[in-house]
């Protein structure tokens, strides 16, 4: 999840993720609705196809001269508010509600396990995003290049015959898959907060991507189990103070980072 936004950041995109967070909701409702279950592929499907829906909406409006962002925000609410609506209206008593999807249940992971061969019991979300880990893995390494490429420069990459249009989709969709596995967990506001703030702040530290990719799925770690330790001092929820720690490792960042950091810019024009 935090490698991915770091090439967010790169394709000046943050809002992107925040959308698809939020959007998917109403492609776990309409999934939801047409099988009244609420596990299966079906749920990662209807999540994908919101996902796209996203992306396809906002690049629709933004050939049509309404500036990118402006074009972001009118996707993300309209859909995230029909994903709502549906849930109060049609869903019904199954367990699925607005508190729900905006927080998550992190608190009852370990109650919900599943059993592998060699492993044993292991909570299924915990499964699931380890099989959704891999697939972000692997994916950033076999087209490693090819989003460098068409994050810096588009055009550069459309006249060497990459699929610059192809591959935005399927980075979409990874975003997608990411978002879905995560949702049930956490929800969409922690989803927002471990996809923008770690490598944001990992962007203060680095120009070299890698690194930044490297870094942003760190400070990600760190700020989960800083945050855990955090709501188990003070009795408080999990979610909220996992998402509190990565704004205190972007307050640092911010502050120290070498060249972009506060004090980095106060001592530079002393020093010339």
């Amino acid at each position: 999840m935090w490698a991915y936004r770091g090439i967010f950041d790169l394709r000046k995109m943050a809002m992107m993720s925040d959308a698809i967070s939020h959007t998917v909701l109403l492609g776990i409702v309409v999934a939801f609705m047409i099988t009244r279950e609420l596990s299966g592929p079906h749920m990662l499907i209807g999540a994908i196809i919101a996902g796209l829906l996203t992306a396809f909406l906002v690049q629709w409006l933004n050939s049509l001269d309404i500036e990118l962002h402006a074009a972001m925000g009118i996707v993300f609410t309209t859909l995230f508010a029909i994903g709502v609506i549906l849930i109060a209206t049609s869903v019904g008593n199954a367990h699925l509600d607005v508190k729900h999807a905006l927080m998550g249940e992190i608190t009852f992971v370990p109650f919900h396990t599943m059993t592998l061969p060699l492993i044993g019991k292991i909570p299924t979300t915990t499964a699931m995003l380890a099989i959704v880990l891999m697939i972000v893995i692997i994916a950033i390494v076999v087209f490693y290049k090819e989003w460098k490429i068409t994050s810096f420069d588009p055009a550069l990459a459309a006249s060497l015959g990459l699929p610059v249009v192809f591959m935005h989709y399927v980075f979409m969709s990874l975003v997608s898959i990411t978002t879905v596995a995560s949702f049930d967990a956490v929800g969409a506001i922690m989803v927002v907060a471990m996809l923008i703030t770690p490598a944001a702040s990992a962007y203060l530290w680095t120009d070299k991507l890698v690194v930044m990719l490297i870094l942003s799925g760190s400070f990600g770690v760190i700020s989960a189990i800083v945050g855990y330790f955090i709501a188990a001092w003070i009795d408080t929820s999990i979610s909220g103070s996992m998402a509190f720690a990565t704004g205190l490792i972007f307050l640092v960042s911010f502050i120290f980072s070498p060249k972009h950091g506060l004090i980095a810019k106060y001592i530079r024009p002393a020093a010339a």
